[in-house]
């Protein structure tokens, strides 16, 4: 099971909305996060988050679980351990 966290602020929104629509992903909140969790990978496209650079690189709180295979300027893809 793949599982990130990314904090509850509004600069994040565009993440979690995105992360919502993959096959599979389950968002809840845990304390001041959004936990994304999927049976498989998490691929979160940039562009459609609508985030700019400095917020995609800093919008990762935490992984459980789960390894960062792609963190660039196109896509964040999340596999589990």
């Amino acid at each position: 099971m793949t599982r990130i966290y990314v904090l509850g602020v509004p600069e994040n929104e565009g993440v979690v909305t995105v992360a919502t629509q993959g096959p599979g992903s389950v968002v809840d909140k845990v304390g001041p996060y959004f936990r994304i969790t999927a049976d498989g990978d998490i691929v979160i496209d940039r562009r459609a988050t609508g985030c700019r650079h400095a917020v995609w690189y800093s919008a990762v709180a935490g992984l459980e679980h789960s390894a960062i295979v792609q963190h660039d300027k196109d896509a964040l893809r999340v596999v589990a351990t």
